[in-house]
């Protein structure tokens, strides 16, 4: 009897092998997933915010990486968002005022993708903060949705433009130089 358990747990591990073997072919053989239309228009930012922070001699922020010394990160951060008096803003029925600057790499990228900065900057704001301004203001969200309707719009013209030129930017090759994504 004691010769038999080895055997049984010889074909146990062979069967499990065989079924492991079997569903990684499975899996190998499934199509990849595309990618959400937010994953695709950060993944295009990213990578026009690097390559312009490249291209002033900076490294691009990464998480996990050791930080830099603090006059750098200024530099970085200066380089990234814009510096000076900001040229852009919105104010909210919350009494909150959202304010960007229209230079630095982020506002370049957004330039670059959604083809009018200023007004997507605005269009954005405003959408991101429908919810907010009916609990603000006590009206229902429909309401709210109905008051800003040509916001909306532009919202959803601007985002189907960016989702265009993103993969433009992430179908291309980088330029020599270029950090790789």
């Amino acid at each position: 009897m004691p010769a038999r358990r080895p055997r049984a747990a010889a074909s146990y591990l062979t069967g499990l092998v065989l079924l492991a073997v079997a569903l990684a072919g499975c899996a190998s053989r499934q199509q990849p997933r595309p990618a959400a239309p937010d994953d695709v228009v950060k993944a295009a930012t990213r990578r026009l915010t690097d390559a312009c922070l490249a291209r002033q001699g900076l490294i691009p922020p990464e998480p996990g990486r050791s930080s830099q010394p603090a006059a750098e990160q200024r530099r970085v951060t200066d380089a990234l968002f814009g510096t000076g008096r900001p040229e852009l803003s919105v104010a909210l029925p919350t009494g909150y005022v959202v304010r960007a600057h229209t230079d630095g790499c982020l506002a370049a990228a957004q330039q670059r993708l959604y083809g009018d900065q200023p007004r997507w900057f605005r269009a954005s704001v405003i959408v991101d903060n429908l919810a907010p301004e009916a609990d603000h203001t006590h009206r229902s969200l429909a309401e709210v949705h109905a008051r800003h309707r040509a916001e909306i719009a532009d919202w959803r013209r601007m985002r189907a433009h960016a989702l265009t030129a993103a993969a433009t930017v992430l179908n291309t090759p980088p330029a020599t130089g270029e950090p790789r994504p």
